[in-house]
């Protein structure tokens, strides 16, 4: 491979071709090339010549992709930058194959001003390997600044209606009802009952003291708790004909709230998060602390039929939650250790080895996996491998295992709750507005992220 560095006394656009690719794009598969133009796919068909001085990657059969793109993330920044920041995070999650991200606006101080949004944009500026937005954070009293919101200003509203990690917990009902009445774009939702939660603390503490065992998360985090929000929430939208987007789902009981119409006919959408379709409860003997997340990892029946609704159309997008914590927070005691993982690293990785079990195809993958988001979101010109459009892109080699060890970590806590595991696939390139930001194995350097635009109104 050749890569022609930038002349700056040279006004040609940068060349970038793909050669003999298994491209996954738009339901089916197909052997092509792709040639990409400054940022922007200029052809796809077979046998592309390469244009003179163009940078040429032989793809050799491997599978390529549009980028992921991960409408849920705490990248930590401001203000908990010690577990993770705007650009160690969106490195690791090119090295895993994603593109762009929506980062969540429980950080310090909380993103629930226009003006702390707008500061999370500045910061972002130059700094991101990916793509990036911002959530709006909702609360009990800052419903005019969520008036006030523009289309495009941010990529949604975010509203945690159940107690999670940071100050957001939005449990005034007039709030509440305000916020589905008079949100401007989708509002997505953490769904857990706090009083059922509560309720259920104090049996554990009467039980084990404080010393809980990480096993009684699920039964503590339990399935009732889901369901009692997040069918609340499902109600308000369709009182106001808001968007809803109910995040993270964990439990089989949820599943019937959603229906498996194409996804833009929907007004009330549903993710579900990689370690959810993965891990189930009996891991939290050996991983204790490191798979506590809110909402919990449940039972093996509640994973399996969140693969069953993914694969029946219920379950419109696949994202990570990624939330990290440094090793020595996560060494607390069940009331102590702080509720999350990071995962953008090994997302798409998780989803290849679920293909390679049979419990989802690679169409599936891809359609909810990098299309959905877009779609969902209103994500201008990405998410697709379409000619004219944003040259993100990824390239999977499904012949090459990759096992993770904490030498190949990069998020900046260290750790991931997949040490030891060795994936079937491995990330062989990623592609971000045109440009190669991993590749072998190795980040490239290159800082490509660019604001996303989001054009989808309620």
């Amino acid at each position: 491979m050749v890569i022609i560095e930038p002349d700056s006394h040279n006004t040609c656009v940068n060349k970038l071709l793909i050669t003999n690719a298994s491209l996954v794009n738009e339901g089916s598969i197909c052997e092509t090339d792709v040639l990409i133009s400054g940022d922007r796919i200029e052809k796809i068909q077979s046998g592309i010549t390469a244009p003179e001085g163009a940078t040429v990657i032989d793809a050799n059969g491997k599978y390529l992709l549009p980028g992921m793109i991960d409408d849920q993330v705490h990248f930590r920044e401001p203000g908990l930058t010690h577990k993770g920041d705007l650009a160690t995070e969106s490195a690791a999650a090119a090295a895993g194959g994603i593109t762009s991200f929506m980062d969540m606006p429980n950080v310090d101080p909380l993103t629930t001003t226009r003006a702390a949004l707008a500061d999370k944009y500045e910061r972002a500026s130059g700094r991101c390997t990916g793509n990036y937005g911002f959530y709006f954070g909702a609360t009990n009293n800052n419903i005019e600044e969520i008036k006030a919101l523009s289309v495009g200003e941010s990529c949604g509203i975010k509203a945690f209606l159940g107690a999670s990690t940071g100050d957001m917990l939005v449990d005034d009902p007039n709030a509440i009802d305000q916020i589905f009445q008079h949100a401007p774009v989708i509002v997505v939702t953490h769904c857990e009952d706090s009083p059922t939660i509560w309720a259920n603390e104090d049996k554990a503490r009467a039980e084990y003291g404080e010393d809980v065992p990480f096993s009684q998360h699920p039964k503590i985090r339990s399935a009732e708790a889901c369901y009692a929000s997040s069918s609340m929430a499902i109600n308000l939208a369709r009182q106001h004909d808001a968007l809803l987007q109910v995040l993270h789902l964990t439990t089989a009981k949820e599943m019937a709230l959603f229906d498996a119409a194409p996804r833009l006919q929907k007004r009330v959408t549903a993710e579900v998060c990689v370690h959810h379709l993965w891990f189930e409860e009996s891991r939290y003997d050996e991983l204790g602390s490191r798979i506590k997340c809110n909402p919990a990892i449940k039972r093996i029946e509640d994973r399996d039929a969140l693969i069953k609704a993914l694969n029946e159309g219920r379950i419109d997008i696949i994202a990570t939650d990624h939330a990290p914590h440094t090793a020595e927070e996560k060494t607390g005691t069940y009331f102590q250790a702080p509720a999350g993982l990071p995962l953008v690293q090994h997302a798409l990785l998780t989803l290849f080895d679920l293909v390679r079990d049979g419990k989802i195809s690679l169409e599936l993958l891809v359609d909810k996996a990098c299309h959905a988001a877009a779609d969902i979101f209103g994500v201008t010109e990405r998410g697709y491998v379409r000619e004219g459009w944003f040259a993100d892109l990824v390239i999977v080699d499904s012949n090459t295992p990759h096992r993770v060890t904490a030498d190949n970590v990069l998020y900046k806590c260290g750790w991931s709750p997949y040490e030891g595991h060795e994936f079937s696939a491995s990330i062989d390139t990623t592609i971000v507005n045109g440009e190669i930001v991993y590749r072998d194995g190795s980040l490239t350097g290159a800082v490509a992220g660019r604001k996303l635009n989001f054009t989808r109104a309620r």
